[in-house]
């Protein structure tokens, strides 16, 4: 007799097809980008060096010594110290190819390579090392400075992908010149032009509309003035919260090597200087056919984040009042100010979408600000943020992958698919009686657990599993239909690109940017309505 779980999977598939009917409509859908750090597995850049740990963040067995640092990250002292970086960190076999990379720097001096590195050659200024992902099937990649001349110290370093580009195809890596003949660009001496990962953009280029709210690094950023935004010439764009983020030049390259629509975040705490500067750089230098949604910070009304201690602080000062509703009161008047500005940049050329956030469990918040000086004429669209997972008070029921499938078709979990559609309805009722239309910033499962710290814990073992199972697939499948047609067919943004399953959450679509799609139920799901 086939087993309980086995007879469970069947059933919850046979379920799953008959309300949806296997049936995938056309839906704009887009992705929110990730963080840049060293874990990255959708690995954006050509120059993997962007995205690795900066010097001064390493640990002790990295660097150590009492360095001297130039503006841009780079150390042009040792010392007698040293100078360490996790290069890459715990990247899933196939996220990259194994092969020769090619290491470019300016100055004097001597690289270290250790992990999944070895020394192929070396010469002035350039070393090809060899990448290969360890016996436990990771990439993890060191690179360390032990020898450095102050007067012209090791800068300017540039770790870039094997092979390049045939000219007339960014979306797809070749090895050499030999696969496109006089149409050949090699990333050694092509990476200022290329900035972006082949790989990254045939994924990225599928999805309507790009949201850069973690690649640019507002999340707990203090960031206030222009003069401290992220610049290109900087070591690296990864690194704690506060610091992080791509320059604004990259998003909008992206967006336009894509042709894909761009939404941008403002940080919480940015001037009135920074916001146009934004808006004109915007304006200036996005395709014009491109649309452009912009949004004031991120989820402002969750404590988790500093915006909501920033504009509550904000609102007792001004006089809004000293508690939450103080602090939605100032998010609102704070971010209607702020698309006043981007109107008058844009002017009425249709394409600037201004975004209001919005908590998707508490209607009564959107409604809320509904009501709000500002709101709805400064505003074309609220933006909420849809996730199916099972609630804590549920969560003690949870002893296998089965028992997550079961709780998230079971409406005694307030976050069930069912569940999770009634939310959408009574967003959607508040916000089209006001004119608007109803977004997705984010959305999707939301399988996780704070009180783990490991993987191998349940219920965040269990949690994993189902991302990993077939069933997720049809409920990804349910849930867009859900909304598709609730909101008849507004834009839903998807969280989040390829990124490795952690304690902290499944959240990326797959778990490497090459993972193949019959290993990503998610994935599978959401190209049925691309």
């Amino acid at each position: 007799m086939p087993s309980f779980r086995l007879l469970f999977f069947i059933t919850t598939a046979i379920t799953l097809l008959i309300h949806t009917n296997s049936y995938a409509a056309k839906l704009p859908l887009g992705i929110n980008t990730n963080e840049v750090l060293q874990i990255d597995s959708s690995v954006p850049f050509v120059n993997l060096f962007k995205q690795s740990l900066p010097f001064d963040e390493a640990n002790a067995r990295l660097t150590h010594g009492n360095i001297q640092y130039d503006r841009d990250g780079w150390p042009k002292n040792l010392n007698g110290g040293q100078a360490g970086t996790n290069l890459l960190h715990w990247l899933p076999e196939g996220t990259l190819p194994a092969g020769n990379y090619t290491v470019l720097y300016d100055g004097q001096g001597k690289i270290d390579y250790t992990d999944d590195a070895t020394v192929v050659s070396r010469s002035p200024g350039r070393d090809i090392i060899f990448i290969n992902p360890g016996a436990d099937k990771f990439f993890k990649v060191t690179l360390i400075i032990k020898q450095s001349n102050a007067r012209d110290y090791i800068r300017n370093i540039r770790v870039l992908l094997p092979g390049g580009i045939c000219a007339n195809n960014p979306f797809k890596r070749v090895e050499n010149a030999n696969q496109c003949p006089g149409n050949y660009q090699a990333f050694e001496t092509h990476h200022e032009r290329i900035l972006f990962n082949p790989d990254y953009l045939r994924f990225m280029k599928d999805f309507d509309t790009i949201r850069f709210m973690n690649m640019s690094g507002i999340t707990r950023n203090p960031l206030q003035a222009w003069g401290q935004m992220p610049r290109m010439q900087e070591a690296t764009w990864a690194g704690r919260e506060g610091r992080r983020g791509a320059p604004l030049q990259v998003m909008v390259a992206l967006a336009n090597k894509l042709n894909r629509n761009a939404w941008f975040n403002i940080p919480e705490q940015a001037s009135d200087d920074l916001v146009r500067r934004y808006a004109h750089y915007v304006k200036q230098h996005l395709k014009p056919n491109l649309k452009v949604y912009v949004e004031y910070t991120n989820e402002a009304w969750n404590p988790q984040f500093t915006a909501a201690r920033y504009v509550r602080s904000m609102a007792a000062k001004q006089g809004l009042g000293n508690d939450h509703n103080g602090g939605h009161r100032y998010y609102v008047k704070r971010a209607s100010e702020i698309m006043k500005t981007w109107r008058q940049v844009f002017g009425g050329s249709g394409r600037l979408i201004r975004v209001l956030g919005a908590w998707s469990a508490n209607p009564k918040l959107t409604e809320m600000f509904m009501q709000m000086p500002g709101v709805p004429e400064n505003f074309d669209a609220v933006a909420i943020a849809p996730y199916f997972f099972t609630h804590a008070k549920v969560e003690s029921q949870i002893n296998s992958v089965p028992s997550v499938f079961k709780l998230l078709k079971d409406d005694k979990n307030p976050y069930s698919l069912n569940n999770v559609r009634r939310m959408i309805q009574r967003q959607q009722a508040i916000v089209k009686k006001h004119g608007l239309t109803l977004l997705a910033y984010e959305g999707g499962q939301h399988l996780y657990t704070p009180k783990n710290r490991s993987t191998k814990q349940a219920p965040t073992r269990y949690y994993i599993g189902a991302n990993r199972a077939w069933p997720m697939e049809q409920m990804y499948t349910e849930f867009l239909n859900s909304w598709n047609q609730v909101t008849g067919g507004s834009l839903f943004v998807i969280f989040s690109s390829p990124r490795t399953y952690q304690a902290y959450g499944s959240w990326g679509i797959k778990e490497h940017i090459n993972q193949p799609a019959s290993q990503a139920p998610k994935y599978r799901a959401i190209k049925k309505f691309l």
